[in-house]
């Protein structure tokens, strides 16, 4: 069942890219960094995933992140779910700011490298 519903965010994100974001969730304390990366790098793979899936130039020159990519968004966010308390639709905020962050500041880029190594030391 969180699968589905942490999939859902995944679209989400997508579509926060399209139309005005919601403000993230306040939090009772702020994210580890461990947190704050898995939460970046899985906007950050959410955003590649789309480009590829659409023939994007840029997102084209990454691996292909359909798979992997997918499955390290949804062990993420459920781990971020399980470490902040927050329901489907306060990750589903949290990770449409970040993308939205991401995309603003033209960071997917430059933060690419790390976050495939983060995926690869995940052994997804």
């Amino acid at each position: 069942m969180r699968v589905a519903m942490i999939t859902l965010s995944l679209a989400a994100v997508l579509m926060s890219l399209q139309s005005p974001a919601a403000p993230p969730p306040v939090l009772d304390k702020p994210l580890s960094t461990e947190s704050k990366a898995l939460l970046r790098c899985s906007a950050a793979f959410a955003m590649v995933a789309h480009g590829q899936e659409n023939g994007n130039e840029a997102a084209l020159k990454w691996p292909d992140l359909k798979t992997r990519g997918r499955e390290f968004f949804v062990r993420s966010l459920a781990q971020l779910m399980d470490d902040t308390g927050l329901d489907r639709d306060g990750i589903s905020q949290l990770v449409s700011a970040e993308a939205q962050t991401l995309w603003d500041e033209g960071q997917v880029e430059a933060i690419m490298p790390s976050c495939l190594l983060m995926l690869e030391g995940s052994k997804i």
